[in-house]
């Protein structure tokens, strides 16, 4: 029977198990259960959101029904909780087991498989159908924190060089500016491009903050993992679904976690046959307009700086009665993201 493990030491139980499995505990979870026999704990395994991690069964007890006993009751909670897919990342040799349990592979990669429970993937899809294009379409993924000039002219400069764009806003909420408010600004500010169709990412963009790293050694391979994992994802899945040939970024000269991700660019989506396109960031003054600036400005309520950087729909939300809780946020919060 598979139960909640709740007490610090059942919690302490289940971070042993999973370190003799070999894997690392992660403390961020919102269901942790686990399996018992004979007063010990024989199986565990949590739940982040919808990512389903950390399962460790003890060496006697595998290849029998416990799994699939902790898989239910994890997506059980995850759908009281109001999810409706849930993904697990795992080393490819487990792979044959959660298919077993009707979980379908999205990404084979020589050290993580991701696969996904339920038809998440296969609904996103379905449900932008009708924004499929034909000819030679491209693509942007951007978070803008808020929306600029510097990803206006990123989206305009790439619109120019396809018959259609499709703009991908990052839905995870890691942000200053939260999903709903960013895609708003995105879809203002584009709003006189003709050959545009703004998306939500969906669940569909691995983010760092989600992607479980108990099963790497290091947090290094983690950050390029989770990097490759993101561009496999889009090639194999996202880009073919909407014709999709180019996929543009602007050049980074700050973040470092951005330069990685455009510098994989090139190598991973070079053999799905995807053309990576870097444009130089849009200048103004002394620097690369960039959300870090505008948020720095709004900081220092330096108005009128803000005003060069950024579109008039974004200056006119900036002021609005309707940002004032994100500009007292903006006081006290300290991210280049």
């Amino acid at each position: 029977m598979v139960v909640e493990l709740m007490s610090s030491r059942d919690r302490t139980r289940a971070e042993e198990l999973i370190k003799l499995s070999g894997l690392r505990f992660e403390k961020n979870y919102e269901t942790l259960a686990g399996v018992f026999a004979n007063g010990d704990l024989v199986a565990t395994a949590a739940r982040e959101r919808n990512i389903l991690k950390m399962f460790a069964v003890r060496d006697d007890f595998q290849g029998g029904s416990i799994l699939g006993e902790l898989v239910t009751e994890l997506v059980r909670s995850g759908y009281n909780a109001g999810h409706q897919s849930f993904f697990v990342f795992t080393p490819p040799r487990n792979v044959p087991s959660f298919q077993s349990l009707n979980f379908t592979p999205l990404i084979n990669h020589h050290m993580v498989s991701l696969l996904e429970y339920g038809n998440g993937l296969a609904n996103y899809l379905d449900k932008h159908r009708h924004l499929v294009h034909k000819g030679t379409n491209g693509a942007v993924v951007v978070n803008c924190n808020p929306f600029t000039l510097g990803h206006l002219y990123l989206i305009e400069e790439a619109a120019k060089r396809v018959d259609h764009l499709y703009i991908f806003v990052v839905r995870e909420d890691r942000s200053i500016f939260p999903f709903d408010t960013r895609y708003k600004l995105v879809t203002e500010g584009v709003q006189h491009l003709r050959n545009v169709s703004v998306l939500d990412s969906s669940e569909y963009a691995v983010s760092g903050v989600t992607f479980p790293s108990y099963f790497l050694k290091t947090d290094d391979d983690a950050q390029t993992l989770q990097i490759e994992l993101d561009l496999i994802l889009f090639a194999k899945h996202i880009a073919p679904a909407f014709n999709i040939c180019k996929r543009f970024i602007g050049t980074e000269p700050y973040c470092r976690t951005t330069r990685l991700y455009s510098e994989a660019m090139h190598h991973v989506l070079a053999p799905f046959g995807l053309e990576t396109i870097q444009l130089q960031r849009k200048q103004h003054d002394d620097g690369v307009i960039s959300a870090f600036r505008v948020r720095e400005a709004l900081r220092r309520e330096a108005f009128e700086t803000v005003r060069r950087l950024v579109p008039t729909t974004t200056f006119d939300y900036l002021r609005s009665r309707e940002a004032r809780g994100i500009m007292d946020n903006l006081r006290t919060h300290q991210r280049r993201h």
